[in-house]
């Protein structure tokens, strides 16, 4: 999924970011953590593990070949870590993201006439190149041997890019993983975020869903309101992933339900254990790892959780827009070490 992936599921396609005051750091104790002592903290530390070893700092070396000797797992996170509050002035965001099942071939015919894209040749990470409308109205890319599959639904292409992964169910009953590949350097735009402002909305009344509904009944006006997001994703095969494994985060590890979480790394170094207090219709207090990142996940108090796959976890993540907080769980020398002066 990566930096790469687009966004939320839910909020991340119609509000944009706002400015952002200067973190402030708060040291908690476990106790502070509501629910801590009955989470399953020997799932989350399966899941640290899966991720902890591509973390460069040496504090977190040590603490990563450690948690791998299957220590009591309540107590190396209590032993070991600080939990930290980081705000910047903004209230937590939780939102909810799924990897797609779509309908697809490798072949173009038929109903499949929409292609996932692989990187051009003439493409330049960090350099702006076609826009998302100039890709899908001119035959800029066809004809080069781009396509990695062929898609039924022009709508399911977007969200594909969106989730910035899926599996596609072939016709012979066989399938295929895509995942993220790279974009095209061009700021995402919020499709959710026009329909408010063309009136045909209110904002509480936005989701996933809705756009999705509104875009499939209006197939023109639809087709251009997808193209006032710029931002185009293109993918590469990654069937090589267990069918029993989550898909490729930003770790280029893959990621588990309900235990990963995307957030902004200008906040959370990859792989660092977080623990989440999600309010809302279903709350959630659990240890998470921060394995993913997202173009829409922005600030100190900003996470996507990751639900699954297929239909059932598309529409769980599509109702996920709640507040909560959520803390890091640090090496301690390195959770003292970012206190200000002031107050260490």
């Amino acid at each position: 999924m990566n930096q790469n992936r687009l966004g939320a599921a839910a909020l991340g396609l119609f509000f944009a970011g706002a400015a952002m005051a200067e973190p402030t750091y708060s040291l908690l104790t476990f106790d502070d953590l509501t629910g801590w002592a009955t989470d399953d903290h020997a799932t989350a530390l399966t899941v640290f593990t899966d991720t902890c070893g591509d973390m460069k700092d040496p504090e977190w070396q040590g603490l990563c070949a450690f948690a791998k000797t299957a220590p009591n797992a309540r107590a190396f996170f209590e032993t070991f870590f600080q939990p930290m509050l980081i705000e910047d002035g903004e209230p937590m965001l939780f939102t909810g993201y799924f990897e797609p099942e779509l309908r697809g071939s490798k072949t173009r015919g038929g109903p499949y006439q929409y292609p996932i894209y692989s990187l051009p040749p003439d493409y330049v990470a960090g350099q702006p190149y076609l826009s998302r409308q100039e890709i899908e109205e001119t035959t800029a890319l066809s004809g080069k041997g781009l396509e990695i599959a062929w898609l039924a639904d022009p709508v399911d292409l977007f969200f594909l890019q969106v989730q910035g992964s899926g599996r596609i169910r072939l016709p012979d009953g066989g399938g295929m993983r895509v995942g993220y590949g790279g974009k095209n350097g061009r700021d995402y735009s919020s499709v959710g975020q026009e329909l408010i402002r063309r009136g045909t909305y209110e904002p509480h009344q936005v989701s996933a869903q809705v756009i999705r509904n509104w875009v499939s009944n209006n197939p023109e006006q639809g087709r251009e309101l997808l193209w006032v997001n710029k931002s185009y994703v293109f993918f590469r095969e990654v069937s090589e992933v267990p069918a029993d494994k989550g898909p490729l985060g930003a770790m280029n590890r893959s990621i588990t339900t309900d235990r990963s979480i995307a957030v902004d790394p200008a906040f959370t170094t990859l792989g660092t254990p977080v623990w989440i207090e999600k309010a809302g219709a279903a709350p959630i207090s659990r240890l998470m790892v921060a394995q993913d990142t997202g173009s829409a996940i922005k600030g100190a108090q900003r996470a996507d959780i990751f639900y699954g796959t297929g239909k059932t976890a598309g529409r769980a993540a599509g109702r996920i827009k709640d507040g909560g907080r959520m803390i890091r769980l640090l090496p301690i020398q390195l959770a003292y070490a970012m206190l200000p002066e002031t107050i260490k």
